[in-house]
């Protein structure tokens, strides 16, 4: 594939990225709201908008989709486009960028399910008490979504730098064979 093609390859790639994070974070909150679905009645159906009727795990699938679907862009975005400039072959360029969204998505859902147990174990500690909201005080469905969600969140954070080392595999790969073949 010519330069052009890495274009279009980079283009997929940031739509996949796009999809993959949307579909987490559908996924993701199906979880969330068997955890903690007062985190959707209270707060989240109304922060999204949320009409009534879809107040239930659709809603909450919308909630993830909605919360979500930007941090393909934000993860994305430089992974691929430092893999655009180094990776000389877009097929290896392709195959990176599959597998960091895939390594993102492994980070995120680890981050996640830490952030769960972390909501399991603490939610009533003075330690966690001092970093939510007072009005939490005593709601340990509320404590485990939100800690969760903010731990899928910093998860994805860390993720966006992680996204690169396949990039940067991909280069070493392509350099060696491409030494090779010249030799």
């Amino acid at each position: 594939m010519a330069r052009g093609g890495k274009v279009l390859a980079f283009f997929g790639l940031m739509a996949l990225a796009v999809l993959a994070a949307g579909l987490f974070g559908a996924v993701h909150n199906q979880l969330s709201y068997t955890v903690g679905p007062a985190y959707f009645t209270e707060i989240k159906f109304a922060q999204f908008a949320i009409p009534p009727e879809l107040q239930n795990r659709f809603g909450a699938s919308l909630v993830g989709w909605r919360a979500s679907w930007w941090m393909g862009l934000f993860i994305g975005l430089p992974a691929f486009l430092i893999g655009l400039f180094i990776v000389p072959r877009a097929r290896s360029y392709v195959a990176a960028g599959i597998g960091a969204i895939g390594l993102v998505i492994l980070f995120t859902a680890l981050a996640a399910l830490l952030g769960l147990v972390l909501g399991l174990t603490m939610a009533d500690s003075d330690r966690v008490a001092q970093v939510i909201p007072p009005s939490w005080a005593g709601r340990p469905d509320l404590i485990r979504a939100g800690l969760m969600h903010d731990a899928s969140y910093l998860g994805g954070a860390l993720g966006a730098v992680l996204a690169i080392w396949p990039m940067i595999a991909a280069r070493k790969r392509d350099m060696a064979v491409m030494a090779a073949e010249g030799a």
